[in-house]
């Protein structure tokens, strides 16, 4: 899986780990089991890869992979 995701380093991807846990962000890189992400803010997040389930590449900033609320 590591492999997998250091194929998307420089990419926006959105990722989805189970319940209401999704997130979208540019991979940084991946070491550890570690996937680190710069999200839109520029905040950096770090996701255990063991729990990632679902990858998505980003298509647009308007989707969002998973049950995450929109703000209006």
């Amino acid at each position: 899986m590591e492999d997998f995701l250091a194929k998307f380093i420089g990419k926006k991807i959105d990722i989805y780990c189970g319940g209401a846990s999704s997130l979208r962000g540019e991979v940084l890189k991946v070491e550890m089991g570690v996937l680190h992400l710069r999200d839109a803010e520029g905040k950096n997040c770090y996701v255990a890869v063991d729990k990632i389930l679902v990858v998505w590449e980003a298509r647009d900033d308007e989707h969002r992979a998973g049950f995450v609320p929109q703000k209006e």
